[in-house]
């Protein structure tokens, strides 16, 4: 640390220190000390006069592929950071939908679900705020993905998962997703020959002490019943863990890496196979590995390629009907670990249709990815797409209810289209006259629930 970082260390310490102490004799308003204000993150933002609140983050931007996106990556294949949290307004109540066309799935129907809102803390804290934007909806599930750069990250790297363990032991009904790469240098377009050689290679066992350390980080860090989404699309041409280069090598790699995670002792680990939609670079059946490793068969299924109607999305070889059916003969449940809109837009239709799909199938878990341009939430591109989500999954809870009456058939639009509350991409918010936020960062920020935001005038309030 040069010189120079000392003394702004010290001087953000001494700030600190002066905004507590003061914060013990000063009064404020509620939910704040009075010289420091921290936002919480257990509902909907609400600002309050001279302090920042977190807003929706800015819309990240992640890579397009054939095989469907992934989540954004740095060069490193680390999944990045998004940019600091835009202001914006207390979300507004939604309405109910028309008594015409088919009915919406009432607000205590429906799969477990969530959403992919950031690969570590901000993702979390970000779970709190869709579910007041979805009117209180309990958001179950959490998804996020391990780096595939190197093999140390894929093994659990310490403190990754720590804030993910945190927020899946505070309600025992909850589901943390976790994709795993199967081998390193994921996403740096190795060719199918060094691919080969590696499937053959981890398929000989070369790499299952990874896979045990990682499992047991996992049982370590308290969350021993993650659900693993192994090698996904591995059916496309993305990824260094692919199944095309040797469709053998890769099922009995797979095998082995089931295997070498549920040796470890505490475990309780449900592995899910997840191919993408539709054929792409191989059919994915000829990737399954067996019902004896694989617990869930799962699919990411985004609104692509551009023109393609989603009774052709359902009806396409390898498509929904086909996994639907595929799952069933192997007596497996299904799931939705990747989906969103994607190729044609901002697509209203397919959304109302895909969230009616999983109505009717009763997947395991579904999440969508929420950033742009796939996203409802986090992407201002999307507003009629993002009010037919809201709409239909505000206020759920994903306790017992009767059967739902959404089939495939289009539920109807909300008569008065409200606009979306949801974040926006914009610059960052400046601090207020009387208030100056401190960087912090991220994970010191996500266990205090929102930024530090220090009152400039604490010594004028005293008086």
């Amino acid at each position: 640390m040069t010189p120079q970082q000392r003394r702004a260390r010290s001087r953000r310490l001494g700030v600190v220190a002066a905004a507590v102490a003061a914060s013990a004799v000063l009064a404020s308003g509620p939910g704040f000390a009075a010289g420091v204000g921290v936002a919480r993150v257990a509902g909907p933002p609400v600002p309050t006069p001279g302090v920042l609140v977190p807003a929706g983050p800015e819309t990240p931007a992640g890579p397009e592929t054939s095989a469907g996106p992934a989540p954004a990556k740095t060069p490193a294949g680390i999944p990045a950071p998004t940019a600091s949290p835009s202001v914006t307004a207390t979300p507004a109540p939604v309405p109910s939908p028309t008594a015409t066309g088919t009915p919406a799935p009432t607000a205590r129907s429906g799969p477990a679900f969530g959403a992919y809102l950031d690969y570590g803390p901000l993702g979390v804290a970000r779970m709190a705020q869709l579910s007041g934007w979805l009117g209180g909806a309990e958001l179950r599930v959490g998804h996020t993905y391990l780096p595939g750069d190197r093999w140390s990250n894929i093994e659990g790297r310490p403190g990754f998962l720590d804030v993910w363990a945190h927020w899946r032991a505070e309600k025992d009904d909850r589901m943390l997703v976790l994709n795993v790469p199967m081998l390193e240098r994921n996403e740096e377009g190795v060719s199918d020959a060094e691919v080969r050689r590696l499937l053959r290679q981890g398929a000989a066992g070369r790499f299952d002490h990874h896979f045990r350390a990682l499992a047991e980080r996992l049982v370590k860090a308290n969350v021993p019943d993650t659900v693993i989404v192994l090698g996904w699309e591995m059916n496309g041409i993305t990824y260094t863990h692919r199944c095309g280069p040797d469709p053998q090598a890769w099922k009995t790699y797979w095998k082995r890496i089931v295997t070498a995670m549920r040796a470890v002792p505490g475990q309780r680990f449900t592995f899910d196979f997840t191919p993408s939609r539709g054929r792409d670079a191989v059919p994915w059946t000829e990737c399954y590995p067996g019902d004896d490793t694989v617990d869930i068969i799962g699919m990411d299924s985004y609104d692509q390629p551009a023109g393609i109607s989603f009774d052709e999305q359902v009806t396409e070889p390898y498509g929904l009907q086909e996994h639907v059916d595929f799952a069933r003969s192997h007596g497996k449940p299904i799931s939705y670990p990747e989906w969103g809109l994607f190729r044609n837009g901002d697509n209203a239709e397919y959304m109302r249709r895909m969230l009616a799909w999983m109505d009717e199938h009763k997947p395991l878990y579904n999440t969508v990815t929420d950033y742009c341009p796939h996203g409802v939430w986090q992407c201002s591109k999307n507003p009629e797409a993002s009010e037919v989500y809201r709409t239909v999954l505000s206020g759920r809870t994903d306790e017992p209810a009767t059967e739902p009456t959404a089939t495939a058939t289009a539920p109807a639009a909300p008569a008065t289209p409200v606009p979306s509350t949801g974040p926006t991409t914009g610059p960052a918010p400046q601090p207020t006259v009387d208030c100056s936020p401190l960087d912090l960062g991220d994970w010191a920020e996500y266990w205090m629930g929102g930024k530090l935001c220090v009152r400039m005038d604490w010594w004028l309030r005293s008086s």
